[in-house]
């Protein structure tokens, strides 16, 4: 049977969210800001063409079906590996994809810290995809952020992707078991 590149971006949307380590159980979510134990964050509008989809080890997850792309964001914390750099979380995210070609990578101001801003392009199981990922952590929380896809169509919706990223803000009491109900 042929693999389609939709097909395999579904699969590796989820498989990104399984490495991730995010949930959803217990979460609410109302279009703008998510809150789960000590994951409490704020989102800006959703781009249009997004559409949500159900993923169990992802925060949040969207298709951007009009440029073939799948949305992550993952957040997760107090977990053995918030003291993993940036980079090593960035490459674990990548586990399983070949022949990477790196665009660019580069550390940027995001909600108060850094984020490791990482493009590439790549093969998983011989199908090439593009991936525009940030990797940030604050609070004793990690967050990831990839827009994953096929390349004749990435470029297209890359720069939604990035100005959709930079409406997130952690809220008050984000990273507290408890969290901030405020």
């Amino acid at each position: 049977m042929r693999r389609t590149t939709g097909s395999l971006i579904a699969r590796l949307a989820l498989l990104i969210g399984l490495s991730a380590c995010g949930a959803s159980t217990g979460a609410s979510f109302d279009g703008a800001v998510y809150r789960q134990g000590p994951v409490a964050f704020q989102i800006g509008a959703i781009p249009a063409g997004w559409r949500a989809v159900e993923l169990n080890h992802a925060t949040l997850a969207y298709r951007d079906d009009a440029h073939g792309a799948s949305v992550l964001l993952n957040g997760r914390c107090h977990r053995p590996d918030e003291s993993t750099p940036l980079l090593a979380l960035t490459n674990h995210l990548l586990i399983g994809s070949t022949e990477r070609s790196l665009e660019s990578q580069e550390t940027e101001a995001f909600d108060g810290r850094e984020a490791l801003h990482t493009k590439l392009r790549a093969k998983w199981d011989g199908v090439p995809i593009a991936f525009d990922i940030y990797v940030t952590k604050k609070d004793g929380c990690i967050y990831d952020f990839v827009y994953i896809g096929d390349p004749s169509a990435f470029d297209g919706g890359a720069p939604g992707f990035e100005a959709f990223v930079r409406t997130f803000r952690t809220l008050p009491g984000s990273g507290t078991v408890s969290g901030s109900r405020g």
